[in-house]
């Protein structure tokens, strides 16, 4: 079996979310979310708008999501790669080079970000309506 790992916050879920899970789906037969937890976020300087156990929910009714983790930290990526056999760690190209050292444990895999969608841009027009 070929496990897949990425990484999110999933916050106010959109098509761009649902393209990255599936995209990374294909590239095995089981992917595992690493999703930040309110504590993480809030060390990243990030508020998400729902909390982690609601969006834990939102993600484990995805068809293409077969395992949530917490994501707690920045450096737990080798550890959660080790302990969970991963194959391949995918995330958005908007972090190209940036997990290279992952190279050494599994295939690293830079996806291209859907075009015209992100969280912030859902934020900031929700702000100024």
């Amino acid at each position: 079996m070929k496990k897949v790992i990425t990484y999110g916050t999933f916050d106010l879920l959109h098509y761009g979310h649902i393209s990255l899970l599936k995209r990374a789906k294909e590239l095995g037969d089981y992917l595992v979310v690493a999703l930040s937890t309110d504590e993480f976020n809030a060390i990243k300087g990030k508020k998400a708008h729902f909390s982690y156990n609601e969006r834990k929910m939102i993600l484990e009714a995805i068809k293409y999501v077969d395992e949530i983790i917490p994501e707690d930290n920045w450096e737990q990526k080798v550890e959660d790669v080790r302990e969970n056999n991963i194959d391949v760690f995918v995330i958005g190209d908007d972090w190209k080079g940036k997990f290279d050292f992952l190279n050494e444990y599994c295939q690293v895999v830079y996806l291209p970000r859907t075009e015209g969608i992100s969280t912030t841009q859902i934020k900031e027009e929700l702000s100024t309506k």
